[in-house]
């Protein structure tokens, strides 16, 4: 059997290819399947199934359009229903692929219909399990997410403590193919690696070790971050299905605009939003901008800072499609366009710029109590390997909520853990009327570098 992880790092997201004697199955692919049909082509397969671990929330998926080009089968978990065609595998149903066999375990939890799909040999070894999203690399999934529709938090993390009973079953050596690694909203605390194996997981994961039904759902309700508000309407694209293909989204979205045009759309109100590095942003932008750049997770922050709305890009040439096709895979497809030229053309036709001043941790350190506020953009978990005393802690994801609660008339320095989510941040200050800002280059990352004292959480 040969597997390929297609790893997507800002989704902090993997599909899975997977082929034995010709025949292929493709894992929760993303929306752009063009890779995954390259794959296949190149290795003279055909593709037979396409296989989802659950009805995804922080992406759109390819399965529909997968469909249209190749003719494959959707096989999705027990219970599951959808408004397309699809088969709902039940639990330990086997589905012949080449010589091997690929086995549906249903493990419910994370969604009601969450399954992972266990990989056999030719001759009958269990080889690697496709976790999806019930158990990561030192995590498992959260069961909050199917929670507003369906069952309470707790009765899916009781399910969840059941799911996991099964999965401890299966012997060390299974190769463990999770749905997400580190930095995804799927799960509290994912691990950096993106593979694993059981006898790994069954001693260093948290969630494996032996406990009783009470503590383990108490543990899974702790600490729980709110969700990007496009987790749910991604799960019921992906439940309903869509009509947009990646090709005919790229086709009507790719447009580009002169100054004259752009400047008349930002006017009647659409959000502009600027994808360049933080470092370009801070040196120059289009006042009233949001900074979120691609080189970070920009579909996650997008999704978490913006509701479905329409788009005006500013990109760096030659990046307008990627950002088109960054917002298409979490189900952002109303771009009016982009401004041909950048924020060059929008100067030379006579328009101002704004900037955001920039320090570093250094020039912090020296400048930090001159009375000015500080602000963490940082969330929980990263609070708690260390925070400067008296700073206010606002995470990026709320700070849309709150800026209306800071003071216009104090100066305020903003950082966050390296630098990415401090730009973010300080667009929206901008934004919002709050101009008196400095930016701390390399966050907290290069502030504590420098020997300040920092103190715990709690005590922040």
């Amino acid at each position: 059997m040969y597997i390929q992880q297609i790893y997507t790092g800002c989704l902090a997201q993997a599909a899975y290819y997977v082929e034995s004697d010709g025949e292929a199955a493709i894992i929760d692919p993303l929306r752009d399947i063009q890779t995954y049909i390259d794959i296949a082509t190149a290795r003279k397969a055909q593709i037979k199934y396409i296989m989802e671990t659950h009805f995804h929330a922080d992406f759109v998926s390819g399965h529909i359009d997968l469909v249209k080009k190749t003719g494959a089968k959707i096989i999705y978990g027990p219970g599951a229903t959808a408004g397309y065609e699809i088969i709902a595998a039940t639990d330990s149903q086997e589905f012949k692929l080449g010589k091997s066999i690929i086995q549906v375990i249903h493990t419910p939890g994370h969604t009601l219909e969450s399954c992972c799909f266990l990989a056999k040999d030719e001759k009958g070894n269990v080889t690697s399990l496709f976790s999806g999203d019930t158990l990561f690399v030192g995590e498992v999934g959260r069961v909050d997410l199917a929670a507003k529709h369906y069952l309470s938090k707790e009765e899916l993390a009781s399910m969840l403590y059941d799911s996991l009973e099964k999965l401890k079953k299966l012997p060390d050596n299974v190769v463990v193919y999770p749905g997400h690694g580190a930095g995804s909203a799927c799960g509290k605390n994912i691990g950096k690696e993106t593979t694993t194996t059981m006898g790994e997981q069954r001693k260093n994961n948290y969630a494996l070790q032996p406990m009783s039904r009470e503590k383990f759902v108490a543990t899974m309700l702790d600490g729980l971050q709110t969700p990007p508000q496009y987790f749910f309407t991604d799960a019921v694209i992906n439940r309903k299905g869509y009509e947009n293909d990646m090709d005919t989204l790229m086709h009507k979205n790719s447009h580009a605009l002169d100054v004259a045009e752009f400047k008349k759309q930002m006017e009647s109100g659409i959000t502009v939003l600027d994808t360049r590095t933080p470092e370009d942003f801070a040196k120059e932008h289009i006042t009233g901008a949001t900074n979120i750049g691609l080189g970070g997770q920009f579909a996650i922050w997008v999704g978490t800072i913006f509701k479905d709305e329409a788009f005006l890009l500013i990109c760096d040439e030659g990046k307008e499609e990627e950002a088109i096709m960054r917002l298409g895979r979490v189900g952002y497809d109303k771009v009016v366009g982009y401004l041909k030229g950048g924020v060059k053309a929008w100067k030379a036709a006579g328009n101002n710029t704004l900037g955001v001043e920039s320090i570093t941790a250094d020039e912090f350190v020296k400048r930090m109590n001159d009375g000015s506020k500080l602000i963490d953009v940082r969330n929980e978990g990263e609070l708690a390997k260390g925070a400067i005393k008296d700073a206010i802690n606002i995470p990026l994801g709320t700070l849309p909520q709150q800026v209306s609660s800071l003071d216009k008339k104090n100066h305020y320095y903003v950082y966050c853990q390296g630098g990415y989510r401090s730009m973010v941040a300080n667009s929206i200050l901008q934004k919002n009327g709050i101009t008196n800002i400095t930016n701390v280059i390399g966050g907290m990352g290069a502030i504590a570098k420098t020997g300040i004292k920092l103190v715990v959480a709690e005590e922040v």
